[in-house]
C-alpha cells in the first residue's frame, strides 16, 4: 500500500469503518501531528467512516529542537517568508495527494484544517487547488501575502476561521483582514472570534468547527 510522504499521527476510524473521507489537521509552528492529534481524538467518535491524519512538517523548528515547522519564520524579511511558504506549499500539496492515493480519496471528500502556521498554509493550499477541497478549518491564524494569493486563487471551498481575541501571536486583527480579503474574492467564509481566548484551541473552538465538519463532511 502506498506510504504517506511526511510522518504522521494517524487516527483510524472506529470499528474499523471503511475510510470514505479524511480530515488533515496541520499543526503550528514548533508543533507536530501528535500534539495537533489531540484535536481529532475530540472529533473522531462524532465522525463516520472518517480517517484523521496529522502529518509532522519536514523540517525541524530551530526555535524548539523537539519540533517542527512548515516553513522558517524566524526572518523578517517577506520576500524569503513568501519563497519558503510557497516551497511548504509543494511539500504539503505532495503529502495530500499521498493520502488521497493511499486512501482513494477526492478533495471534495477531504476536509483541511490548521492550527496557526499550518492554518496559514491551509488556506494558501485550499484556494489554488484546481479541484475544489470540502472544506477548510483554520484556528488562528492569517493569510500570508494577499497581493501574491489574490492572482492564484482557483477554487472556492467553503471556509471556517476562529481565532481568540486575546491572541499576541497572531493578532485577532489577522481574522478581519483574512475574512475581508476572501469575501472580497467571492469565497464563502464564517468566522468566530472566541472571547478571552489566546493562542490555542479552546473546547469552545473545537465544538464550533466538529459542527461545521459534520455539516460539510457528512
Amino acid at each position: 500500500m502506498t506510504n504517506l510522504s511526511l510522518n504522521s499521527t494517524i487516527i483510524k476510524p472506529e470499528n474499523n469503518q471503511e475510510v470514505k473521507k479524511a480530515i488533515i489537521l496541520f499543526h503550528g509552528y514548533g508543533g507536530d501531528g501528535k500534539d495537533i492529534s489531540l484535536l481529532g481524538f475530540n472529533w473522531m467518535r462524532h465522525l463516520k467512516n472518517t480517517i484523521i491524519i496529522c502529518p509532522d512538517a519536514n523540517e525541524q523548528c530551530p526555535l524548539n529542537p523537539l519540533g517542527y515547522q512548515w516553513f522558517d519564520l524566524s526572518r523578517s524579511e517577506e520576500k524569503i517568508i513568501l519563497e519558503e511558504s510557497i516551497k511548504a506549499e509543494n511539500v504539503a500539496i505532495d503529502f495530500i495527494e499521498s493520502v488521497k492515493k493511499k486512501y482513494n480519496l477526492k478533495n471534495n471528500e477531504i476536509c483541511l484544517s490548521g492550527f496557526s502556521q499550518g492554518c496559514m498554509l491551509i488556506l494558501n493550499i485550499g484556494l489554488i487547488s484546481l479541484n475544489v477541497f470540502n472544506s477548510i478549518v483554520g484556528f488562528s491564524g492569517k493569510i500570508i501575502n494577499m497581493d501574491h494569493l489574490k492572482n492564484r486563487i482557483k477554487s472556492k471551498p467553503k471556509i471556517l476561521l476562529i481565532h481568540g481575541d486575546q491572541d499576541k501571536v497572531v493578532p485577532p486583527s489577522n481574522l478581519l483582514e483574512t475574512k475581508d480579503f476572501l469575501i472580497r474574492n467571492k469565497v464563502d467564509v464564517k468566522t468566530n472570534l472566541i472571547k478571552d481566548c489566546e493562542h490555542h484551541i479552546p473546547t469552545e473552538a473545537s465544538s464550533i468547527a466538529l459542527n461545521f465538519i459534520l455539516k460539510n463532511l457528512s
